[in-house]
């Protein structure tokens, strides 16, 4: 019988995703995280921990579940220990890959908006709290999943596979858990996004107004302003970032706040909304892979690092058959 549609796609998406979300992330890790591509010590801290966080999404919840179970079913990731573990990990990577987002954008607000705090908050140190801090509280949040779920099966009083406990969807208890959750992720951090981003852009065109005035050129005098150039990179960055997030979220969001409310369950494969939901999935999936992307399209010194560490490994491969050329 012929796979759904859905799945098929499903089938060839998962092990891109795998193939370009790891290497990718790894690769916006070591690149960031050597400190050469003209950004603040405080962004590349942001930055290389979304990246991390990102990678940790790709591995288990793309790599642990959806491959594993499709290429290994059977295997020791399937026991309901490792399962429950698996998935307080997930949650806890998805939880903390949303929130550094929204941390990032916190960061550049007040860096663009608030000059006199930028000096006090905008630094490696307080980064690295944040950073901290965020990581934590996503992985405490996130125990309680760990006893959400019950064995799928038992054969020879070995327990398989994880689902939700009955009393899930039942237990007050549980259902304010979820509630709770699903506030946190990714509802708080969508609107809190759009509140800074629309705040950090009124704070460009009043501050640009004034700066305009003050230098002449509502005049028609024209003068580069290195303050706006460097504003106008770091809000190209912070836009990207946030916006890509929101776009590749957003249909994940429409469709999980749609069940929450209906507490309808549709299993038909061929159902328009069990369709959208698994592209919305898909598509919330994808957005670990993309910050990277991002950063080839808007930072030009990234671009550069980038080209070095690719020509490094030829260029050492070529003056290694030199040497031995000229040896023998």
């Amino acid at each position: 019988m012929e796979r759904p549609i859905i799945h098929q796609i499903e089938d060839i998406s998962y092990p891109i995703l795998a193939a370009v979300g790891v290497p990718v992330n790894i690769l916006a890790i070591v690149i960031l995280s050597r400190g050469k591509c003209g950004l603040s010590t405080c962004i590349t801290r942001y930055l290389v921990a979304m990246a991390t966080a990102d990678l940790l999404f790709v591995i288990i919840d793309v790599i642990l579940f959806r491959l594993s179970d499709y290429y290994f079913p059977g295997s020791f990731l399937d026991h309901t220990s490792v399962c429950t573990v698996n998935v307080v990990l997930l949650h806890a990577a998805m939880d903390s890959s949303v929130w550094l987002t929204v941390t990032f954008s916190f960061d550049r607000f007040v860096a663009i908006c608030w000059q006199k705090l930028k000096t006090k908050y905008c630094t490696e140190k307080t980064a690295a709290v944040v950073i901290a801090t965020t990581c934590i509280l996503s992985c405490l949040k996130n125990v309680p999943w760990y006893f959400a779920y019950e064995p799928w099966e038992i054969i020879d009083n070995a327990a398989w596979g994880c689902v939700t406990k009955a009393s899930f969807s039942i237990d007050p208890r549980w259902v304010a858990f979820d509630w709770f959750g699903k506030t946190l992720t990714p509802l708080l951090p969508f609107v809190v996004i759009v509140l800074l981003n629309a705040l950090t852009v009124r704070c460009i065109l009043v501050a640009s107004r004034v700066r305009k005035r003050l230098r002449g050129q509502s005049q028609g005098e024209n003068r580069n302003d290195p303050e706006m150039e460097s504003r106008k990179k770091s809000v190209i960055l912070l836009f990207t970032v946030s916006g890509t997030f929101i776009l590749l979220w957003l249909l994940f969001v429409i469709h999980s706040l749609y069940y929450s409310v209906t507490n309808e369950y549709i299993d038909d494969v061929d159902d328009a909304s069990y369709i959208s939901g698994e592209i919305g999935y898909l598509l919330k999936n994808s957005s670990s892979c993309t910050n990277t992307f991002i950063y080839l399209v808007t930072q030009t010194k990234f671009r550069e690092q980038l080209k070095s560490a690719v020509k490094y490994p030829v260029t050492g491969i070529l003056k290694l058959i030199k040497q031995r050329k000229a040896l023998t």
